[in-house]
């Protein structure tokens, strides 16, 4: 709502400030009607408003020193509520109010700058908008002032066109792509298998952009499981839970039983330290010591949203959970594989799996085969089987690189296909316009091989959040 407190939304309590520029020299009842407008487009789309109202501002705008002020201090009252600001541009608007606006506000959250098109019509002095030429010289000041601000896909586009409509979803990934990474804490859940170098990263530079890593001892782990009770009503819970989950007809009760405990007590420790994502130990120490794969403990933590890597790869669950932010549905991590016959856009990407169910067409509970040969089969059940099913896919990968002290990384999309592929695990193909540039840029760089991905188009919103609002290096690839 506008004027005080935000009603929340029904799109996760999303909630944008709008600030609605206005300039005398221009017909200021277009103000007037495009804050109107805007409001109606935002609160389509399912989002709450914080803008000064009529009895606050002339219309509702900004165009004096004295409005931006007023606007501002809403803003300010409302400063844990706003996801993002949207900057609104019914006439060329006064640049200097809605640059002042933000600096006062203070918020530091994701902007976005639309400007409403004339019409060819309606170009006397009366209805003339010249937002087109307004929108560059609030982009000009922005500049000036440091501001970093985002750009609807055209120079001009009406709030309640199909195409702003999709913008505003975009630009409500970024919101939350941004808002995620710059508040989060990650559980690191036993130490890096001593095999895989390339998981490492700097915990320091993560914590430098926000980032958190509360660490726990494997031992722990499972020095908590070996005091829990067989009847114990967490890990009773957590039973039920994993065979509504996925079919089990194949597994021994004795390790469906070791799997609830793991995951019931992972669920305890994640609470306790107010983390949202994991990233876990399994190769090989859970198989030899505890007698189970946490593939699906793993798989659903990650369909509920809470991503969770492999091998410890704190980098690799960012990725997951940056593209699980944006399009709101469960992100997995895979492997860069295998080639797919001679065909040079496609690759089979792959992981043995832990997959949440979000991403297959079929899902059962099986043994891992890889380490079964080391271990023995009866130590490595919980493992999800299934192929991938078809459609579009975003992919994401972030790494700490000591030498800059920055975090870098890369994006990119592409689809899962329904070519056939006989393996096991969870395995999918994949095509990607330029796959053979995207690996030489990968190995070239150093990049790890492991790679986030998600079954929706957000590759967009998460490069958008991380480079303009978070400061990150990251490659679009195209």
């Amino acid at each position: 709502m506008t004027n005080g407190k935000p009603q929340r939304s029904d799109r996760g309590g999303m909630t944008f400030g709008l600030i609605v520029g206005n300039r005398g020299f221009f017909p200021d009842h277009l103000a007037q009607s495009g804050r109107s407008e805007m409001i109606a487009a935002i609160q389509k789309a399912g989002y709450a408003v914080v803008a000064p109202g009529p009895d606050e501002t002339k219309f509702g705008a900004v165009e004096t020193r004295a409005e931006a002020a007023r606007c501002a201090d809403l803003f300010k009252k409302n400063r844990d509520a706003i996801d993002g600001v949207i900057v609104t541009l019914p006439n060329f608007g006064d640049e200097r109010a809605i640059a002042d606006t933000l600096r006062m506000a203070g918020l530091n959250v994701p902007v976005l700058v639309q400007a409403t098109p004339d019409t060819p019509g309606r170009m006397t002095i009366r209805d003339r908008r010249d937002s087109f030429c307004g929108k560059m010289s609030v982009c000009n000041n922005l500049s000036q002032y440091g501001i970093p601000y985002s750009l609807t896909s055209r120079h001009t586009e009406a709030p309640d066109s199909e195409l702003f409509q999709s913008d505003l979803s975009w630009f409500a990934g970024v919101c939350r792509v941004a808002r995620g990474l710059r508040r989060l804490r990650i559980g690191a859940i036993g130490a890096r298998p001593a095999a895989f170098n390339t998981v490492r990263y700097s915990e320091k530079i993560l914590e430098a952009n926000g980032i958190s890593v509360e660490p726990i001892d494997l031992s722990e782990i499972l020095g908590r499981i070996a005091r829990m009770g067989d009847q114990d009503p967490a890990a009773v819970a957590k039973l039920e839970a994993i065979r509504r989950y996925v079919t089990t007809e194949s597994v021994p009760c004795e390790a469906l039983l070791k799997m609830a405990k793991l995951g019931a007590v992972i669920d305890g420790w994640m609470a306790e330290t107010e983390v949202s994502i994991s990233a876990v130990q399994c190769w090989t120490s859970l198989e030899e010591y505890f007698g189970v794969v946490p593939c699906t403990v793993m798989s659903m933590m990650s369909e509920n949203l809470m991503s969770s890597a492999c091998e410890v790869d704190i980098c690799g669950v960012i990725g997951m959970h940056a593209l699980q932010l944006a399009s709101e549905t469960p992100s997995a991590l895979l492997d860069w594989n295998n080639n797919y016959g001679d065909d040079p856009d496609k690759a089979v990407c792959f992981h043995c799996s832990n997959l949440p169910k979000h991403f297959f067409r079929e899902v059962r509970m099986d043994f891992q085969q890889i380490i079964a040969g080391t271990v023995g089969r009866e130590n490595t059940y919980g493992t999800c089987v299934g192929l991938v099913k078809s459609g579009p896919m975003s992919f994401a990968r972030f790494s700490t690189n000591d030498r800059t002290g920055e975090i870098h990384g890369y994006v990119g999309e592409g689809a899962f296909t329904d070519d056939p592929l006989e393996t096991f695990g969870g395995a999918g193909v994949v095509r990607i316009p330029n796959l053979q540039g995207l690996l030489r840029y990968i190995c070239e760089r150093g990049f790890e091989h492991h790679v986030a991905a998600n079954l929706a188009p957000v590759s967009q919103a998460v490069r958008e959040a991380t480079t303009r609002y978070l400061g990150w290096s990251v490659h679009q690839h195209s």
